[in-house]
């Protein structure tokens, strides 16, 4: 069995965009520990107020997992019981502590600027004095694969320092994320021959290599993985525990948490990713939401037939699913799959089927891609069916922008629609024309239509379709919308990006208000 030790809230809060508050810490260490992490790397004990404060809270919420503080080794020409990084560690608490070291001899005399012999000290001294303090130690071997390259001889002896002095881990680190899975596997497998403690990978992704590098660190003896989840980290992020903890369990056989909660691994990484405030990888292995996404018509027909046939693994063991995408691509099976979802069966009307496609096809050319768009997709099904009824007839919108001397800029729309032999006229004043719009036309609808209310908006995107064609090219708007339970997209596209949004936004509360009212 592998054992999982996660570094999301320290090293993966080290990427760029990241700022993490002392309860966002706490709450996504609690959904580390019930995932079934084994240690959950804190932060810096001492070294700042938030991860001050977190070390007391985390304390008092009883985790399973062994709760871990970093930080570096004593200093140099200083007693380890002097040095405050090594008191603040003891300080905080924790069952366990990681402290790292220099490994490369250019980091000693460079960085350091001190002697071998000294950094040696400095390592096992650090280590002694944690260990007398009844402390688990993870000793961080920081460069470790550049120094051994560059002094085999010395690097070891750091990492034998660490054991002498009594480390309970010697996690190797390949800090630069340079080194390529088939060097840094025989290095791997020449320490666990030569130590007696056990043996970690830390892994950095500089090279695209750092799952990779995790996985044969493990095949040559590494009992030990660190790493973030969803790769977060320091430049090109670090060892990404979501893909290392699949392929272990699905394809090495190697148990980290287990069949149960390997089913909540989509959950995870979605849910760590909301709470850092990042846009979620979509074509992340396992966990990204076209993980199992397919689009080529073949492919749909087969996986029909046979999922196994273009998916390597049952999407629902990582708490995934399977999605169709329609587009110019899209073949008959398709068709059929997102008219079902809709109420509409076409498995048996072959023409209509071939119809469809054609159209979707031409509307491709137009510019028009249903990839994400579900929503936008279900009503051209519904609208080329007959099967279409339009929530309103549309009289007219205006949107008006007034440029203030103060440089504030205020939008506002009017929205003027009619809904059976009712007319409503509806003012909107938002941030921008497209939020006035939005907000004109749910103050039209909403006495109506009570359940406008439930759909939010969630995303907005705009992209230039041919570029080359100035301010006169046209526009493609995407908009994500949610009822509280399931999301959906939506697409417009037009030379007037205000046209663009009002299409966007209009299917996307029909087809809110279609799922609300039962219509699937």
């Amino acid at each position: 069995m592998i054992t999982l030790y996660d570094t999301t809230l320290r090293d993966g809060a080290q990427r760029e965009g990241i700022a993490l508050s002392a309860e966002d810490m706490l709450t996504s260490a609690g959904k580390l520990d019930s995932f079934g992490m084994d240690y959950i790397e804190g932060g810096f004990p001492g070294s700042n107020p938030r991860d001050k404060e977190f070390f007391e809270r985390a304390a008092q919420i009883g985790l399973t997992a062994k709760l871990v503080g970093f930080g570096n080794t004593r200093r140099k020409n200083i007693k380890a019981e002097e040095d405050p990084t090594l008191k603040a560690l003891v300080e905080a608490g924790t069952p366990a502590v990681c402290v790292f070291g220099k490994s490369w001899d250019l980091h000693v005399t460079e960085t350091l600027q001190t002697t071998y012999e000294e950094n040696l000290k400095m390592i096992s001294e650090s280590v002694k004095f944690l260990k007398d303090h009844d402390l688990e130690v993870i000793y961080d071997a920081e460069h470790f694969f550049d120094g051994w390259g560059a002094n085999r001889d010395y690097a070891l002896a750091t990492i034998k320092a660490a054991e002498d002095a009594g480390a309970n881990w010697i996690a190797l680190c390949d800090t630069n994320g340079g080194w390529l899975p088939n060097e840094l596997q025989a290095v791997v497998a020449e320490v666990v021959s030569l130590m007696k403690t056990p043996i970690g990978i830390h892994a950095h992704n500089d090279s695209e290599c750092a799952v990779a590098n995790s996985l044969v660190a493990v095949a040559a003896g590494a009992t030990q993985v660190q790493g973030t989840i969803n790769g977060y980290g320091e430049r090109c992020g670090s060892a990404n525990l979501c893909s290392i903890i699949a392929n272990l369990e699905l394809k090495a056989g190697i148990e980290t948490v287990g069949p149960k909660k390997l089913a909540q691994l989509t959950d995870l990484s979605h849910y760590v990713a909301e709470v850092v405030n990042a846009i979620p990888d979509n074509h992340q292995p396992y966990v990204g939401q076209s993980a199992f996404a397919h689009k080529g018509g073949v492919h749909i027909s087969a996986i029909k037939r046979n999922s196994s046939a273009y998916e390597h693994v049952e999407p629902a063991v990582v708490g995934n699913y399977p999605t169709i995408i329609a587009s110019d691509l899209s073949g008959s099976a398709t068709i059929i799959h997102k008219a079902r979802e809709i109420g509409v069966e076409l498995s048996e009307d072959k023409d209509k089927v071939a119809e469809l496609l054609n159209k979707l096809k031409d509307k491709a050319q137009e510019g028009y891609t249903y990839d994400a768009a579900d929503g936008s997709l279900g009503i051209f099904i519904l609208k080329n069916t007959g099967a279409y009824e339009p929530l309103f007839e549309l009289e007219n919108y205006e949107v008006t922008d007034n440029r203030r001397h103060s440089k504030v800029t205020e939008s506002q729309a009017v929205v003027k629609i009619a809904m059976g032999d009712e007319r409503f006229v509806a003012v909107g004043e938002g941030n921008g024309p497209v939020n006035a719009l939005d907000r004109a036309l749910r103050q039209a609808l909403r006495t109506a239509e009570p359940l406008v209310d439930k759909i939010h908006l969630t995303d907005y995107k705009v992209r230039v379709i041919n570029q080359s064609r100035g301010t006169r090219a046209k526009v493609r708007v995407y908009i994500e919308s949610t009822d509280g339970e399931t999301a959906w997209g939506t697409i417009g596209v037009h030379e007037n990006v205000i046209e663009a949004s009002w299409e966007a936004l209009v299917d996307g509360l029909e087809y809110g208000l279609l799922r609300l009212k039962g219509a699937k």
